[in-house]
Protein backbone atom coordinates (compact mmCIF):
# COMPACT_ATOMS: atom_id res chain seq x y z
CA UNK A 1 0.00 0.00 0.00
CA UNK A 2 1.47 3.24 -1.09
CA UNK A 3 2.47 5.73 2.24
CA UNK A 4 -0.37 8.22 2.91
CA UNK A 5 -0.86 11.13 1.11
CA UNK A 6 -2.43 12.60 4.33
CA UNK A 7 -1.10 14.40 7.00
CA UNK A 8 -2.71 12.91 9.93
CA UNK A 9 -1.56 13.19 13.75
CA UNK A 10 -3.91 13.36 17.35
CA UNK A 11 -2.80 15.27 20.43
CA UNK A 12 -4.95 15.71 24.02
CA UNK A 13 -6.55 18.48 25.62
CA UNK A 14 -5.99 18.91 28.99
CA UNK A 15 -9.67 17.31 29.78
CA UNK A 16 -8.22 14.67 28.43
CA UNK A 17 -10.06 14.31 24.82
CA UNK A 18 -8.13 13.51 22.15
CA UNK A 19 -8.72 15.52 19.12
CA UNK A 20 -7.46 13.65 15.91
CA UNK A 21 -6.17 16.19 12.93
CA UNK A 22 -5.78 15.14 9.00
CA UNK A 23 -4.38 17.91 6.68
CA UNK A 24 -4.15 18.13 2.96
CA UNK A 25 -0.19 17.41 1.42
CA UNK A 26 -1.50 17.90 -1.98
CA UNK A 27 -0.92 21.06 -4.23
CA UNK A 28 -3.58 23.29 -4.47
CA UNK A 29 -4.45 22.70 -8.24
CA UNK A 30 -5.79 19.26 -6.98
CA UNK A 31 -9.42 18.73 -7.56
CA UNK A 32 -11.34 18.04 -4.25
CA UNK A 33 -13.17 15.26 -5.60
CA UNK A 34 -11.86 12.09 -7.67
CA UNK A 35 -13.47 12.57 -11.66
CA UNK A 36 -15.72 10.10 -13.26
CA UNK A 37 -12.96 9.02 -15.55
CA UNK A 38 -10.73 7.85 -12.38
CA UNK A 39 -13.23 6.26 -10.72
CA UNK A 40 -13.83 4.47 -13.79
CA UNK A 41 -10.48 3.20 -13.76
CA UNK A 42 -10.38 1.87 -10.51
CA UNK A 43 -13.61 0.02 -10.80
CA UNK A 44 -12.36 -2.13 -13.96
CA UNK A 45 -9.25 -3.17 -11.36
CA UNK A 46 -11.45 -4.33 -8.56
CA UNK A 47 -13.97 -6.21 -10.85
CA UNK A 48 -10.78 -8.00 -11.81
CA UNK A 49 -10.08 -8.98 -7.91
CA UNK A 50 -13.85 -9.98 -6.46
CA UNK A 51 -15.37 -11.62 -9.61
CA UNK A 52 -15.81 -15.06 -9.91
CA UNK A 53 -15.57 -16.82 -13.23
CA UNK A 54 -17.87 -20.18 -13.79
CA UNK A 55 -14.43 -21.24 -14.12
CA UNK A 56 -12.94 -20.93 -11.00
CA UNK A 57 -16.29 -21.58 -8.98
CA UNK A 58 -15.98 -25.22 -10.14
CA UNK A 59 -12.64 -25.61 -9.01
CA UNK A 60 -14.22 -24.24 -5.45
CA UNK A 61 -16.97 -26.64 -5.32
CA UNK A 62 -14.30 -29.58 -6.79
CA UNK A 63 -12.30 -28.74 -3.31
CA UNK A 64 -15.68 -28.02 -0.87
CA UNK A 65 -16.93 -31.31 -2.45
CA UNK A 66 -13.33 -33.11 -1.20
CA UNK A 67 -13.55 -31.42 2.17
CA UNK A 68 -17.20 -32.84 3.10
CA UNK A 69 -16.01 -36.16 2.55
CA UNK A 70 -12.87 -35.70 4.56
CA UNK A 71 -15.36 -34.29 7.62
CA UNK A 72 -17.26 -37.66 7.57
CA UNK A 73 -14.57 -39.79 6.98
CA UNK A 74 -12.30 -38.54 10.15
CA UNK A 75 -13.00 -36.70 13.32
CA UNK A 76 -11.20 -33.38 14.58
CA UNK A 77 -11.42 -32.31 11.13
CA UNK A 78 -11.31 -28.48 9.78
CA UNK A 79 -15.18 -28.88 7.71
CA UNK A 80 -15.69 -31.08 11.46
CA UNK A 81 -19.47 -32.13 9.71
CA UNK A 82 -21.02 -33.54 13.04
CA UNK A 83 -23.39 -35.91 13.35
CA UNK A 84 -26.17 -34.64 14.86
CA UNK A 85 -28.71 -38.26 15.92
CA UNK A 86 -31.13 -36.52 14.19
CA UNK A 87 -32.40 -40.11 12.25
CA UNK A 88 -34.26 -39.60 8.86
CA UNK A 89 -36.79 -36.51 7.78
CA UNK A 90 -40.34 -36.09 9.74
CA UNK A 91 -43.42 -37.72 7.86
CA UNK A 92 -45.24 -34.23 8.36
CA UNK A 93 -47.62 -36.34 10.57
CA UNK A 94 -45.89 -35.44 13.90
CA UNK A 95 -48.71 -34.15 16.26
CA UNK A 96 -49.26 -33.16 19.69
CA UNK A 97 -47.27 -30.11 21.96
CA UNK A 98 -43.74 -29.56 22.45
CA UNK A 99 -41.67 -26.95 24.21
CA UNK A 100 -38.66 -25.34 22.46
CA UNK A 101 -35.93 -23.45 24.09
CA UNK A 102 -33.85 -21.43 22.08
CA UNK A 103 -30.46 -20.03 23.90
CA UNK A 104 -29.71 -17.23 21.40
CA UNK A 105 -26.95 -14.60 21.30
CA UNK A 106 -29.13 -11.69 22.83
CA UNK A 107 -32.58 -13.27 23.59
CA UNK A 108 -33.93 -16.54 25.41
CA UNK A 109 -37.06 -17.68 23.36
CA UNK A 110 -39.20 -20.18 24.37
CA UNK A 111 -42.12 -21.77 22.04
CA UNK A 112 -45.38 -23.69 22.14
CA UNK A 113 -45.22 -25.58 19.22
CA UNK A 114 -48.49 -27.95 18.46
CA UNK A 115 -48.28 -29.81 15.13
CA UNK A 116 -51.12 -30.51 13.34
CA UNK A 117 -49.71 -32.85 11.28
CA UNK A 118 -49.60 -32.63 7.34
CA UNK A 119 -46.95 -29.83 7.43
CA UNK A 120 -49.14 -27.47 9.80
CA UNK A 121 -48.36 -26.14 13.04
CA UNK A 122 -49.29 -23.54 15.77
CA UNK A 123 -46.58 -21.45 17.74
CA UNK A 124 -47.11 -19.10 20.86
CA UNK A 125 -43.74 -17.44 22.00
CA UNK A 126 -42.30 -15.68 24.25
CA UNK A 127 -38.41 -13.61 24.41
CA UNK A 128 -36.43 -12.94 27.69
CA UNK A 129 -33.58 -10.86 27.02
CA UNK A 130 -30.27 -12.00 28.30
CA UNK A 131 -27.87 -9.33 30.01
CA UNK A 132 -24.26 -9.63 29.66
CA UNK A 133 -23.31 -10.30 33.56
CA UNK A 134 -25.88 -13.71 32.75
CA UNK A 135 -23.43 -14.87 29.14
CA UNK A 136 -19.95 -14.10 31.45
CA UNK A 137 -21.09 -16.00 34.62
CA UNK A 138 -21.21 -19.59 36.19
CA UNK A 139 -22.68 -21.95 33.23
CA UNK A 140 -25.30 -23.66 35.46
CA UNK A 141 -27.08 -20.01 36.74
CA UNK A 142 -27.17 -19.91 32.87
CA UNK A 143 -29.15 -22.88 32.67
CA UNK A 144 -31.22 -21.87 36.02
CA UNK A 145 -31.87 -18.83 34.30
CA UNK A 146 -33.17 -20.35 31.32
CA UNK A 147 -35.24 -23.16 33.58
CA UNK A 148 -36.93 -20.09 35.66
CA UNK A 149 -37.69 -18.37 32.18
CA UNK A 150 -39.62 -22.01 31.11
CA UNK A 151 -41.05 -21.96 34.49
CA UNK A 152 -42.98 -18.53 33.62
CA UNK A 153 -43.79 -19.49 30.24
CA UNK A 154 -45.65 -22.94 31.47
CA UNK A 155 -47.20 -21.10 33.96
CA UNK A 156 -48.59 -18.40 31.75
CA UNK A 157 -49.90 -20.56 28.94
CA UNK A 158 -51.47 -23.26 31.35
CA UNK A 159 -55.65 -23.57 31.67
CA UNK A 160 -58.04 -24.94 29.58
CA UNK A 161 -58.34 -22.48 26.25
CA UNK A 162 -57.06 -22.97 22.76
CA UNK A 163 -52.84 -23.28 22.61
CA UNK A 164 -52.90 -23.69 26.15
CA UNK A 165 -51.22 -26.88 28.21
CA UNK A 166 -53.30 -28.71 30.11
CA UNK A 167 -52.60 -28.69 33.84
CA UNK A 168 -50.03 -30.83 35.28
CA UNK A 169 -49.49 -32.53 31.26
CA UNK A 170 -45.60 -33.22 30.53
CA UNK A 171 -43.84 -32.04 27.85
CA UNK A 172 -41.26 -33.39 25.75
CA UNK A 173 -38.04 -30.09 24.63
CA UNK A 174 -36.02 -29.74 22.03
CA UNK A 175 -33.40 -26.97 23.17
CA UNK A 176 -31.60 -24.79 20.40
CA UNK A 177 -28.01 -25.04 21.39
CA UNK A 178 -26.57 -23.41 18.86
CA UNK A 179 -22.96 -23.39 20.15
CA UNK A 180 -19.96 -26.18 18.82
CA UNK A 181 -21.12 -29.41 20.68
CA UNK A 182 -19.62 -32.94 20.43
CA UNK A 183 -22.61 -35.09 20.87
CA UNK A 184 -22.66 -38.87 21.14
CA UNK A 185 -26.70 -38.77 20.89
CA UNK A 186 -29.65 -36.36 20.95
CA UNK A 187 -30.16 -35.78 24.53
CA UNK A 188 -25.81 -35.08 25.38
CA UNK A 189 -23.75 -32.27 24.10
CA UNK A 190 -20.08 -31.42 25.41
CA UNK A 191 -19.64 -27.63 24.92
CA UNK A 192 -16.70 -27.65 22.37
CA UNK A 193 -16.41 -23.83 22.73
CA UNK A 194 -18.74 -20.61 23.72
CA UNK A 195 -19.31 -18.15 20.49
CA UNK A 196 -21.26 -15.13 20.32
CA UNK A 197 -20.01 -13.25 23.16
CA UNK A 198 -20.73 -15.96 25.59
CA UNK A 199 -18.22 -17.04 28.06
CA UNK A 200 -19.74 -18.56 30.90
CA UNK A 201 -17.80 -20.55 33.40
CA UNK A 202 -17.55 -23.99 33.98
CA UNK A 203 -19.41 -24.93 31.10
CA UNK A 204 -16.72 -25.67 28.45
CA UNK A 205 -15.88 -29.45 27.86
CA UNK A 206 -18.99 -30.78 30.19
CA UNK A 207 -22.27 -31.99 29.24
CA UNK A 208 -24.59 -28.55 28.59
CA UNK A 209 -27.67 -31.46 28.35
CA UNK A 210 -26.76 -32.79 32.03
CA UNK A 211 -26.53 -28.85 33.33
CA UNK A 212 -29.56 -28.14 32.04
CA UNK A 213 -31.71 -31.27 33.29
CA UNK A 214 -30.01 -30.72 36.63
CA UNK A 215 -31.93 -26.50 36.61
CA UNK A 216 -35.17 -28.23 35.11
CA UNK A 217 -35.04 -31.06 38.46
CA UNK A 218 -34.55 -27.63 40.71
CA UNK A 219 -37.63 -25.93 39.56
CA UNK A 220 -39.31 -29.66 39.25
CA UNK A 221 -40.84 -28.97 36.20
CA UNK A 222 -42.96 -31.31 34.15
CA UNK A 223 -40.26 -31.00 31.14
CA UNK A 224 -38.06 -33.57 29.52
CA UNK A 225 -35.40 -33.01 27.68
CA UNK A 226 -35.21 -34.90 24.18
CA UNK A 227 -33.36 -33.29 21.86
CA UNK A 228 -30.27 -30.77 21.88
CA UNK A 229 -29.99 -29.36 18.69
CA UNK A 230 -28.15 -27.16 16.47
CA UNK A 231 -30.46 -24.09 14.55
CA UNK A 232 -29.22 -24.99 10.69
CA UNK A 233 -30.61 -28.79 11.62
CA UNK A 234 -33.52 -27.24 13.50
CA UNK A 235 -34.26 -25.06 9.66
CA UNK A 236 -33.62 -28.02 7.93
CA UNK A 237 -36.12 -30.50 9.50
CA UNK A 238 -38.77 -27.84 9.59
CA UNK A 239 -38.60 -26.62 6.01
CA UNK A 240 -38.82 -30.32 5.11
CA UNK A 241 -41.85 -30.72 7.58
CA UNK A 242 -43.74 -27.63 5.09
CA UNK A 243 -42.11 -28.49 1.96
CA UNK A 244 -40.79 -32.12 1.34
CA UNK A 245 -39.20 -31.25 -1.82
CA UNK A 246 -36.17 -29.29 0.91
CA UNK A 247 -33.24 -31.77 0.68
CA UNK A 248 -31.09 -28.81 2.29
CA UNK A 249 -30.50 -26.20 4.86
CA UNK A 250 -28.02 -23.02 4.96
CA UNK A 251 -28.03 -19.83 7.10
CA UNK A 252 -26.36 -16.72 5.71
CA UNK A 253 -26.46 -14.23 8.58
CA UNK A 254 -23.47 -12.99 10.70
CA UNK A 255 -22.37 -16.38 10.73
CA UNK A 256 -22.78 -18.92 7.89
CA UNK A 257 -23.78 -22.92 7.83
CA UNK A 258 -25.70 -25.79 6.36
CA UNK A 259 -27.20 -28.95 7.04
CA UNK A 260 -28.49 -32.20 4.90
CA UNK A 261 -28.95 -35.82 5.32
CA UNK A 262 -26.38 -38.01 4.79
CA UNK A 263 -26.65 -41.96 4.44
CA UNK A 264 -25.28 -43.65 7.57
CA UNK A 265 -23.17 -46.21 5.32
CA UNK A 266 -21.24 -42.63 4.25
CA UNK A 267 -20.63 -41.53 7.73
CA UNK A 268 -17.19 -43.61 8.39
CA UNK A 269 -16.20 -42.03 11.24
CA UNK A 270 -19.04 -43.26 13.45
CA UNK A 271 -18.97 -46.93 11.84
CA UNK A 272 -17.81 -48.52 15.65
CA UNK A 273 -21.22 -47.11 17.16
CA UNK A 274 -23.10 -49.97 15.07
CA UNK A 275 -26.04 -47.88 13.36
CA UNK A 276 -28.17 -49.37 10.55
CA UNK A 277 -26.66 -48.72 8.07
CA UNK A 278 -29.36 -48.51 5.88
CA UNK A 279 -30.31 -44.99 8.12
CA UNK A 280 -30.20 -41.47 7.48
CA UNK A 281 -28.46 -38.86 9.32
CA UNK A 282 -28.81 -35.07 9.55
CA UNK A 283 -25.23 -33.73 9.11
CA UNK A 284 -24.42 -30.28 10.90
CA UNK A 285 -21.47 -28.80 8.47
CA UNK A 286 -20.13 -26.20 10.47
CA UNK A 287 -18.44 -25.23 6.66
CA UNK A 288 -17.49 -21.27 7.77
CA UNK A 289 -14.49 -23.11 8.56
CA UNK A 290 -13.56 -24.23 4.80
CA UNK A 291 -10.35 -23.47 3.71
CA UNK A 292 -9.01 -22.01 6.75
CA UNK A 293 -5.63 -22.18 8.03
CA UNK A 294 -4.34 -23.00 4.16
CA UNK A 295 -6.01 -20.81 2.40
CA UNK A 296 -5.79 -23.13 -0.84
CA UNK A 297 -8.91 -22.77 -2.60
CA UNK A 298 -10.60 -19.51 -1.50
CA UNK A 299 -10.45 -16.15 -3.93
CA UNK A 300 -9.15 -13.88 -1.02
CA UNK A 301 -7.79 -10.61 -1.68
CA UNK A 302 -5.86 -8.21 0.07
CA UNK A 303 -8.70 -6.68 1.87
CA UNK A 304 -9.57 -10.21 3.12
CA UNK A 305 -6.42 -10.78 4.43
CA UNK A 306 -6.51 -8.11 6.54
CA UNK A 307 -10.33 -8.56 7.36
CA UNK A 308 -8.63 -12.39 8.69
CA UNK A 309 -5.38 -10.99 10.07
CA UNK A 310 -7.04 -8.34 12.66
CA UNK A 311 -10.00 -10.60 13.12
CA UNK A 312 -10.21 -12.45 17.32
CA UNK A 313 -9.48 -15.64 15.60
CA UNK A 314 -6.62 -15.33 12.49
CA UNK A 315 -6.70 -18.41 9.95
CA UNK A 316 -10.13 -19.32 11.01
CA UNK A 317 -13.15 -19.35 9.70
CA UNK A 318 -12.33 -18.84 5.87
CA UNK A 319 -15.18 -18.89 4.49
CA UNK A 320 -17.50 -17.11 6.97
CA UNK A 321 -15.28 -13.85 6.06
CA UNK A 322 -15.65 -13.87 2.82
CA UNK A 323 -19.49 -14.14 2.43
CA UNK A 324 -21.30 -13.13 6.77
CA UNK A 325 -22.78 -10.26 6.59
CA UNK A 326 -20.38 -9.46 9.79
CA UNK A 327 -17.28 -8.77 7.11
CA UNK A 328 -18.57 -7.33 3.54
CA UNK A 329 -18.73 -3.93 4.82
CA UNK A 330 -15.46 -4.17 6.19
CA UNK A 331 -14.28 -5.27 3.24
CA UNK A 332 -15.79 -1.90 1.70
CA UNK A 333 -14.51 -0.11 4.33
CA UNK A 334 -11.10 -0.98 3.57
CA UNK A 335 -10.99 -0.38 -0.16
CA UNK A 336 -12.04 2.79 0.63
CA UNK A 337 -9.11 3.42 3.34
CA UNK A 338 -6.58 2.55 0.52
CA UNK A 339 -8.09 4.76 -2.26
CA UNK A 340 -8.36 8.08 0.69
CA UNK A 341 -4.51 6.57 1.37
CA UNK A 342 -3.62 6.96 -2.48
CA UNK A 343 -5.19 10.34 -2.86
CA UNK A 344 -8.14 9.32 -4.77
CA UNK A 345 -11.04 10.17 -2.24
CA UNK A 346 -12.20 13.26 0.38
CA UNK A 347 -9.21 15.19 -0.56
CA UNK A 348 -9.44 17.58 2.34
CA UNK A 349 -11.52 16.14 4.47
CA UNK A 350 -11.56 14.97 7.54
CA UNK A 351 -12.11 10.91 7.23
CA UNK A 352 -11.26 9.79 10.96
CA UNK A 353 -14.78 8.71 11.06
CA UNK A 354 -14.18 5.93 8.29
CA UNK A 355 -10.86 5.02 9.48
CA UNK A 356 -12.39 2.77 12.89
CA UNK A 357 -12.28 -0.98 11.99
CA UNK A 358 -16.09 -2.05 11.70
CA UNK A 359 -17.79 1.04 11.10
CA UNK A 360 -19.28 0.76 7.64
CA UNK A 361 -22.13 -1.89 8.57
CA UNK A 362 -23.19 -4.71 5.78
CA UNK A 363 -26.86 -2.75 5.81
CA UNK A 364 -25.22 0.02 4.20
CA UNK A 365 -24.39 -1.96 1.51
CA UNK A 366 -27.75 -3.02 1.09
CA UNK A 367 -29.10 0.37 1.18
CA UNK A 368 -26.57 1.88 -1.21
CA UNK A 369 -27.63 -1.74 -3.34
CA UNK A 370 -31.24 -0.65 -3.28
CA UNK A 371 -30.99 3.41 -3.51
CA UNK A 372 -33.77 3.71 -6.49
CA UNK A 373 -32.95 8.08 -6.96
CA UNK A 374 -30.95 8.86 -10.01
CA UNK A 375 -28.69 11.12 -7.40
CA UNK A 376 -27.91 8.11 -5.05
CA UNK A 377 -29.62 10.23 -2.11
CA UNK A 378 -29.25 7.25 0.27
CA UNK A 379 -25.61 7.30 -0.22
CA UNK A 380 -25.24 10.53 0.03
CA UNK A 381 -27.36 10.52 3.19
CA UNK A 382 -24.92 7.26 4.90
CA UNK A 383 -21.49 9.33 4.27
CA UNK A 384 -22.91 12.80 5.23
CA UNK A 385 -24.39 11.39 8.31
CA UNK A 386 -22.44 9.14 9.52
CA UNK A 387 -19.29 9.95 8.39
CA UNK A 388 -19.20 13.54 7.55
CA UNK A 389 -18.37 13.03 3.88
CA UNK A 390 -18.93 15.13 1.21
CA UNK A 391 -19.57 12.88 -1.78
CA UNK A 392 -19.70 13.62 -5.78
CA UNK A 393 -21.77 11.36 -8.03
CA UNK A 394 -19.36 9.91 -9.96
CA UNK A 395 -18.08 8.57 -6.41
CA UNK A 396 -21.58 7.24 -5.30
CA UNK A 397 -22.13 5.63 -8.27
CA UNK A 398 -18.83 3.62 -7.78
CA UNK A 399 -19.43 3.44 -4.00
CA UNK A 400 -22.57 1.13 -5.11
CA UNK A 401 -20.50 -0.48 -7.86
CA UNK A 402 -18.13 -1.60 -5.37
CA UNK A 403 -21.10 -2.52 -2.51
CA UNK A 404 -22.36 -4.90 -5.73
CA UNK A 405 -19.15 -6.32 -6.45
CA UNK A 406 -18.54 -7.31 -2.79
CA UNK A 407 -22.36 -8.49 -2.32
CA UNK A 408 -22.37 -10.61 -5.40
CA UNK A 409 -19.15 -12.36 -4.46
CA UNK A 410 -20.40 -13.30 -1.52
CA UNK A 411 -23.82 -15.08 -2.99
CA UNK A 412 -21.33 -17.01 -5.45
CA UNK A 413 -19.59 -17.79 -3.04
CA UNK A 414 -22.56 -19.10 -1.12
CA UNK A 415 -23.52 -20.96 -4.68
CA UNK A 416 -20.36 -22.82 -4.02
CA UNK A 417 -21.02 -24.47 -0.98
CA UNK A 418 -24.97 -25.36 -2.15
CA UNK A 419 -23.73 -26.82 -5.09
CA UNK A 420 -20.69 -29.16 -3.15
CA UNK A 421 -23.77 -30.77 -1.49
CA UNK A 422 -25.62 -31.11 -4.63
CA UNK A 423 -23.27 -32.80 -6.25
CA UNK A 424 -21.67 -34.87 -3.22
CA UNK A 425 -25.64 -36.03 -2.99
CA UNK A 426 -26.38 -36.41 -6.89
CA UNK A 427 -29.50 -34.10 -6.40
CA UNK A 428 -28.59 -32.11 -9.88
CA UNK A 429 -31.06 -34.30 -11.55
CA UNK A 430 -34.14 -34.48 -9.91
CA UNK A 431 -33.66 -31.27 -8.38
CA UNK A 432 -34.48 -30.08 -4.71
CA UNK A 433 -35.25 -27.04 -2.76
CA UNK A 434 -32.75 -25.47 -0.05
CA UNK A 435 -34.09 -24.03 2.65
CA UNK A 436 -32.20 -20.64 3.46
CA UNK A 437 -32.40 -18.00 6.50
CA UNK A 438 -30.31 -15.41 7.87
CA UNK A 439 -30.24 -11.64 7.84
CA UNK A 440 -28.00 -11.43 4.75
CA UNK A 441 -30.14 -14.34 2.45
CA UNK A 442 -33.52 -12.44 3.58
CA UNK A 443 -32.31 -8.64 3.60
CA UNK A 444 -29.47 -7.89 1.32
CA UNK A 445 -31.14 -7.06 -2.25
CA UNK A 446 -30.54 -9.48 -4.73
CA UNK A 447 -28.96 -12.05 -2.52
CA UNK A 448 -30.96 -14.87 -3.73
CA UNK A 449 -31.00 -14.19 -7.52
CA UNK A 450 -27.29 -13.79 -7.39
CA UNK A 451 -26.92 -17.28 -5.58
CA UNK A 452 -29.53 -19.06 -8.36
CA UNK A 453 -27.40 -17.02 -11.10
CA UNK A 454 -24.12 -18.76 -9.49
CA UNK A 455 -25.52 -22.04 -9.54
CA UNK A 456 -26.65 -21.93 -13.05
CA UNK A 457 -23.02 -21.20 -13.84
CA UNK A 458 -21.73 -24.09 -12.33
CA UNK A 459 -24.11 -26.58 -13.36
CA UNK A 460 -25.03 -25.03 -16.67
CA UNK A 461 -29.34 -25.09 -17.25
CA UNK A 462 -29.80 -27.88 -14.51
CA UNK A 463 -28.40 -24.98 -12.12
CA UNK A 464 -32.30 -23.95 -12.22
CA UNK A 465 -33.47 -27.22 -10.42
CA UNK A 466 -32.17 -26.13 -7.53
CA UNK A 467 -34.12 -23.57 -5.80
CA UNK A 468 -33.48 -21.48 -2.54
CA UNK A 469 -36.15 -20.14 -0.81
CA UNK A 470 -37.12 -18.47 2.68
CA UNK A 471 -37.03 -21.30 5.36
CA UNK A 472 -38.70 -22.03 8.18
CA UNK A 473 -38.31 -21.34 12.06
CA UNK A 474 -35.27 -23.87 12.63
CA UNK A 475 -34.63 -22.95 16.45
CA UNK A 476 -38.58 -22.98 17.42
CA UNK A 477 -40.73 -25.25 15.19
CA UNK A 478 -37.84 -27.41 13.88
CA UNK A 479 -36.65 -28.07 17.80
CA UNK A 480 -40.16 -29.13 18.53
CA UNK A 481 -40.25 -31.72 15.39
CA UNK A 482 -37.10 -33.27 16.24
CA UNK A 483 -38.45 -33.76 19.65
CA UNK A 484 -41.70 -35.06 18.68
CA UNK A 485 -39.37 -37.58 16.55
CA UNK A 486 -36.80 -38.40 19.21
CA UNK A 487 -40.02 -39.23 21.11
CA UNK A 488 -41.69 -41.38 18.37
CA UNK A 489 -38.11 -43.29 18.01
CA UNK A 490 -37.59 -43.83 21.93
CA UNK A 491 -41.09 -45.02 22.78
CA UNK A 492 -40.67 -47.49 19.13
CA UNK A 493 -37.43 -48.30 20.81
CA UNK A 494 -34.99 -47.12 18.19
CA UNK A 495 -33.12 -44.82 20.89
CA UNK A 496 -29.11 -44.95 20.58
CA UNK A 497 -27.64 -45.90 23.90
CA UNK A 498 -23.98 -44.87 23.14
Amino acid sequence: MPASRRGSGSFTLTTGQTIAIHTRTQDEEDLPHATKKTMADHLRKYESLFTLTPQRMRMIVEAFTETLELGLNKPNQIVPMIPTYVFGWPTGQEKGDFLALDLGGTNLRVCLVTLQGEGKFEISQTKYRLTEEQKQEDGQKLFDFCAECLNTFVETNTGEGAGQLKPGQSLPLGFTFSYPCSQERIDHGELIRWTKGFGAGNTEGRDVAEMFKKSLEKYQLPIKLTALINDTTGTLIASHYVNPKTKIAVIFGTGCNAAYMEHVKDIAKIEHLGIDAGAEMAINCEWGAFDSFEHEHLPRTKYDTIVDDTSNKPGEQAFEKLISGRYLGEILRLVLCELIDEGVLFLGQNTYKLEKPYCFDTAFLSLMESDPTDELLMVIGIFTHFFALETTLAERQFFRALAKLIGRRAARLSACGIAAIVSKMGYLEEGCSVGADGSLYNKYPGFADRVHEGLQDIFGDKGRNIVTYHAEDGSGVGSAIIAAMTKHRKDAGLYLHV
